[in-house]
C-alpha cells in the first residue's frame, strides 16, 4: 500500500518557507480522489464502531491495516518529512519516528474536544483533513497562534509551559477572549484533498467547535521530537493516549 502523496524538493522548500514566514503551508490537491475516498471509507467504518461519537487513535497499533499506518512506516514518507524539517529548521531532526493520529469529532461528545489549545510534542505537524463540514457556522476550523515560541532547550521548561497553556482554565479563558475578539488567532478553513503543515511544537493550536450533526475527521502525522528519548516526553505521550481512551470511553457511555 503506497503512502499518501509525493513531495519533490522544490515544493518541500516552498512549504518550509511558508511555515516559517506565515506560520503554515498548504499542499493543494495533494491527495488523489481515490485516496481520499479510501480514507473516508475507513473513517466511516471506525465511526460506526464508536456509535458516531468522538474517537481518537494514537500511534500505529490502532491504525494497523490502514493507509495511515502504512504511510507512517513508509521510508519514502519519512524522507519527505526529514527533508522538510531540515529545510525549515536548518538541521536534521533528533528522531525520525513518525507518530500518526486519527481524530474524529462528531456528536455531542465532540464538543468537549473543541478549543483544547496545546503545543505538540514534535516540531513538525502534517494535517490531512478527511471530513470537514462545508455548511453551517461550526465547522471545526483550525485555530492557530503560529510560531508562538522557540524550541526549548530544557525538556522540563517545555513541560511546565505546556501545563500552563494547556490547563482547562487557560483554555476556557482563551476561547472566551477569542469569541470577544480580544485575541485574534489565525483561522484555517481546511479543504479535504489538501494537506496542511505547521510547526506544531512552536504553535499553540486547537479546533473550533464542530456542529454535532456533522463530522470532522483529520489525520495527523507528527515528526521531529526535539526532546526525543526523554522521560518527560514519554510521560506526556502516555498521558495523551490515556486522555484519548478516556474521551472515547466517555463518548460510548453517553451514547449507550
Amino acid at each position: 500500500m503506497p503512502h499518501l502523496f509525493n513531495l519533490d524538493e522544490s515544493t518541500s522548500r516552498r512549504l518550509a518557507a511558508d511555515m516559517n514566514e506565515q506560520g503554515y503551508a498548504v499542499l493543494e490537491n495533494a491527495l488523489a480522489p481515490y485516496v481520499l475516498e479510501e480514507l473516508r471509507a475507513y473513517v466511516d467504518d471506525q465511526a460506526a464502531r464508536h456509535n458516531n461519537q468522538y474517537f481518537a487513535y494514537h500511534g500505529n497499533a490502532p491504525l494497523v491495516g490502514s493507509r495511515l499506518a502504512a504511510t507512517a512506516v513508509s521510508s519514502e514518507f519519512r524522507q519527505h518529512l526529514a527533508r522538510l524539517h531540515e529545510q525549515g529548521q536548518g538541521h536534521a531532526a533528533p528522531s525520525d519516528q513518525v507518530f500518526p493520529v486519527l481524530r474524529c469529532v462528531q456528536g455531542h461528545s465532540g464538543l468537549k474536544e473543541s478549543n483544547a489549545f496545546h503545543f505538540d510534542a514534535t516540531l513538525l505537524t502534517m494535517l490531512v483533513p478527511i471530513f470537514i463540514p462545508d455548511q453551517g457556522k461550526d465547522r471545526g476550523d483550525l485555530v492557530l497562534f503560529p510560531n508562538l515560541r522557540r524550541v526549548r532547550g530544557s525538556v522540563l521548561f517545555n513541560a511546565v509551559e505546556k501545563v500552563v497553556y494547556q490547563n482547562p482554565l487557560c483554555r476556557r479563558l482563551m476561547g472566551w477572549c477569542i469569541e470577544r475578539g480580544w485575541l485574534k488567532p489565525l483561522l484555517l478553513r481546511m479543504k479535504p484533498g489538501n494537506v496542511y503543515f505547521f510547526w506544531g511544537y512552536r504553535s499553540l493550536h486547537a479546533n473550533q467547535p464542530c456542529d454535532p450533526a456533522h463530522r470532522r475527521a483529520t489525520a495527523l502525522f507528527h515528526y521531529g521530537d526535539p526532546h526525543a528519548g526523554s522521560l518527560t516526553t514519554r510521560m506526556i505521550l502516555r498521558l495523551n493516549q490515556h486522555r484519548a481512551r478516556r474521551a472515547v470511553a466517555r463518548s460510548k457511555s453517553q451514547a449507550s
